[in-house]
């Protein structure tokens, strides 16, 4: 074998291999302790609280998450179905006036049925469903996870039921959730037609907010 041809292999080994250590790094970078504080914000310190401080065995588990369920494309909703939607949940927070903790485990049931309208699993399957929320909607998942808990209080046995403050703190936890399920996926429009829906998605929110039982106004949270 000539020279010339082993200078061209040991050339081509050395590229192969810097491209596989700059896929590594990337790789580790997008799972690493940084990337995955950036994707799951508040549910990254909720995963090192849950493992005692444990910094590598909560990213673990949420490298883990993203292997799971980071390949789930969410379903598009019809303008119709997004609709009725919308509409089941104003009628769930006029409930709340009246029947606050039925007014909450309509919400639980809502947003689960909304998630699996979206593609998530099942509600039937609620810690699968709320590990998938987890990756792709890490922001406002715990607000479901409130609900579902109160709902399941409801029957404790040591009597504790959830007051109705509470319940309206949760109602309105999770709403922020439904309402990012709800709003169209990346890549789902066009930048002109992302840009109109945003627009009247803040339109509405705001009068819906105008529109809210009194029970509701009183202890809205301000925006920003």
């Amino acid at each position: 074998m000539s020279t010339g041809v082993i200078i061209a292999l040991i050339v081509i080994v050395a590229v192969v291999v810097a491209v596989l250590a700059a896929l590594t790094v990337r790789a580790r970078g997008a799972h690493g302790g940084g990337g995955l504080k950036r994707r799951f914000g508040p549910e990254y310190d909720r995963a090192v609280a849950r493992h005692d401080g444990d910094v590598q065995a909560a990213e673990r588990e949420l490298a883990a998450l993203v292997e799971r369920h980071g390949g789930l494309r969410e379903r598009p909703l019809e303008p119709a179905e997004r609709e009725r939607y919308e509409a089941r949940w104003t009628a769930t927070q006029e409930h709340f006036v009246d029947s606050p903790r039925e007014a909450v485990a309509e919400a639980d049931r809502l947003v689960a049925e909304l998630a699996g309208a979206r593609g998530f699993p099942d509600g039937g399957q609620y810690e699968d469903q709320v590990a998938a929320l987890s990756v792709h909607h890490a922001r406002h998942v715990q607000g479901y996870r409130t609900v579902h808990r109160l709902v399941g209080a409801r029957g404790s046995s040591d009597g504790a039921a959830p007051g109705t403050e509470e319940l309206r703190a949760a109602l309105l936890e999770a709403r922020a959730l439904f309402e990012d399920l709800l709003a169209p996926a990346r890549g789902e429009l066009t930048a002109k037609k992302t840009e109109t829906t945003t627009t009247t998605t803040t339109a509405r929110r705001e009068d819906h907010g105008r529109h809210l039982p009194r029970a509701f106004q009183r202890h809205q949270p301000k925006e920003g």
